[in-house]
Parts: structure tokens; sequence; C-alpha cells
């Protein structure tokens, strides 16, 4: 994999208003169409202006770290987002803001990780994409591009507006781990059904500022391990134990999310049971997912949940599949031991749940 440097030329003078770095990782946004070869291929991004001219009204200086080859978001991997991550490190102290381009399918997995990677962060990380490539004429990604810019490069008093990794997308901006995609053929692909958005874009970008997170007062803290001895048990009537077992006792497993019925709610027939008790005995860690979008686990509430919060399973509250397996991999990665690793799974460490 190599990383290959693009300065933009905008009409940013000798006193430029913000840095910005622009990470193309890959995706739909970053694609233009072959005529030779008849598809779609990424293109060069020294040529962003013939696709984005209105970014030579910025008054930014711009500089683009392409990777290449260029990621399909369907294989973004755990060391993709660690070098994502290192990315950023070694750039924090240049820019004043950083957006990252990634596509569509796995953007709300990704930029879930990145929010627990990147403890303490002041500078926003804004992902964006589209659903049809910069190449074309009625393409989302000019507008969601240059809306992530300014986002990017908005500050106030001398501080970032946003100091958080979120995901700009058809005239939202939501918080990265509280999103999930909803729509692969419209362009408003991304909701956060349980936290409000943070900006909404119209004649103006208004910001909710009450909805985003304050500025830490400590430096920037980037984690490079993640663990990916993780699984998702998604639960369905009529499930057998066969399935459940083969996900709770598969090889060197630590960590798993199980998607649950409503509140929190699963089985209670014994051999169900009985293979929770196992796992959690055998010290693999079992976050409660709710299945619905909307609302939150609350084990206990019915007696199918009761059981699982008396064996200790730890119930998710509000938190999404995307960022509740990011946050499994992300904790299970710190090396703790098996108390301290609960009580972190319990915490509200990046926004991503309410407790």
């Amino acid at each position: 994999m190599e990383v290959v440097k693009v300065d933009i030329e905008t009409a940013a003078p000798l006193h430029p208003e913000a840095s910005i770095l622009i990470i193309y990782t890959g995706g739909t946004v970053g694609m233009v169409f072959d005529e030779k070869e008849k598809h779609l291929v990424p293109f060069n991004f020294s040529q962003i202006l013939d696709h984005v001219p209105e970014l030579r009204q910025f008054n930014y200086l711009v500089t683009v770290l392409n990777i290449e080859p260029a990621i399909d978001s369907s294989n973004v991997s755990v060391q993709d987002w660690l070098m994502l991550a290192s990315l950023i490190e070694e750039n924090y102290s240049k820019y004043d803001g950083f957006v990252v381009l990634h596509g569509t399918d796995t953007m709300a997995y990704s930029a879930s990780a990145m929010s627990y990677l990147l403890e303490n962060l002041q500078k926003p990380v804004i992902f964006t994409g589209a659903q049809v490539p910069i190449g074309r004429i009625r393409t989302d990604a000019r507008e969601n591009l240059i809306t992530a810019l300014q986002i990017a490069a908005t500050r106030q008093d001398g501080k970032s507006v946003v100091p958080e990794v979120c995901i700009y997308f058809r005239n939202l901006l939501l918080r990265g781990n509280r999103s999930k995609k909803v729509e692969s053929s419209h362009f408003d692909a991304f909701k956060s059904d349980n936290y409000p958005p943070l900006a909404e874009t119209g004649i103006d970008i208004e910001y909710s500022h009450e909805n985003i997170l304050p500025h830490p007062e400590q430096a920037l803290i980037v984690h490079n391990r993640m663990s990916d001895k993780v699984a998702i048990l998604k639960l369905f009537p009529g499930i057998t134990k066969q399935v459940v077992q083969s996900i709770l006792q598969a090889p060197d497993l630590r960590g798993v999310v199980m998607e649950t019925f409503g509140s929190g709610n699963a089985p209670s027939t014994p051999w169900f049971l009985e293979l929770l008790q196992d796992a959690l005995q055998r010290g693999v860690h079992i976050l409660n997912v709710s299945q619905c979008d909307e609302g939150r686990v609350i084990q206990g509430q019915y007696e199918t949940s009761k059981y699982l919060l008396n064996m200790g399973v730890v119930g998710g509250a509000d938190i999404t599949t995307e960022a509740a397996i990011a946050k499994l991999m992300f904790v299970l990665g710190q090396g703790l031991d098996h108390e301290q690793t609960r009580m972190l799974l319990c915490q509200n460490l990046r926004g991503e749940i309410s407790l």
C-alpha cells in the first residue's frame, strides 16, 4: 500500500483561513468512468479541480493523501483503520481539520472505529463519500465534499466547532459512532436515529452546539491496537442450537455483539442460556444490542432479558451495531483484565451511547 501526496491549488493566498487534509481511501466518491475500459476507475486527485471547480474559491490550503491501491469499503480491515489513525496522528499538528473520503457501505463502521482510536480529539475528522461517482453529471459527491471541507475548516474563538469524528452526507452532519447506512439507492444514505444531527445544511450550515462533544482538555492520544477476535450473533425466531454454538464456540473468540429483539430480549430456552453461560465463563464478553433502529436495550425490563442481566451480559443501551463491534474491537485490544474490559464496555467512551 502506498500513500501519494497531492497539493491542491485553491484560491488560498499567503494567509489561508484553514489548512485541510483530505485522505482518499477509496469508494464511489473518487470514481470516474473510463471510456476505454467501460467501467469505473479511481481518478487522479491532481485533477480534482476539473471535477470540483468550486474548490478554487476556497481560501484554504488543501492537501490530498491518496491511498493506492484504493480500498473498496467492503474490504476494509482493522489494519486499514490503524493505518488511517496513524496518518492523522502524523499530520495532526499540520492541519486544522481532516476529511476522509470513504466508500459508503462500511463508512459507519470506520467512523465508529476512528472515534475510539482518536482519544481527546480536538479537530474535526469528517467522513464523507457519494452514492454517485464524482465524474457523473448528477452526482452528490461535489456537494458532500465541499460542505465537508467547510465544516472541517470552521473555527470559533480559535477552536474547531466540531471536535469529533463525524459523517457528513446529504445535508446532515452526524456523529460517526451514532450513524448507520440506511439507503443504497437514494442520496440520504445515513441516519442517526438515537442521536440528533450535529448540524444541518441549507443556505447556511446550522450547528446544534448542544449536541456536539465538548473540547477535551487533554492532548490527543492515538491508539494503535484493536482485536479482531469478535463476532456478531443476530438472533431470529427459530434459530438453532447448532448456529448459536458455531459462533459462541468459535476458536479464540473474545467478544460477541448479540443483536436481540426489542429492548434486549432473547430466547429463554435452556440450551440457549447454557451456551451463553458457557461462553461467559470462558471469558467471552457479550454485548447486548437491539435489532431496532430506535430505542435502547433495557436488560431486565422483561423476563426474557432478566436472565441475560443476571448472568453478566453487558447491556449496550442505545448503541448501534456498527459502533458496538468497533467498541468491542477497541476495548479488547487494550489488553486489560476481564473486569476492566467489562467496565469500559459499559462506559460512554466517545458519545456512542446515552447513559
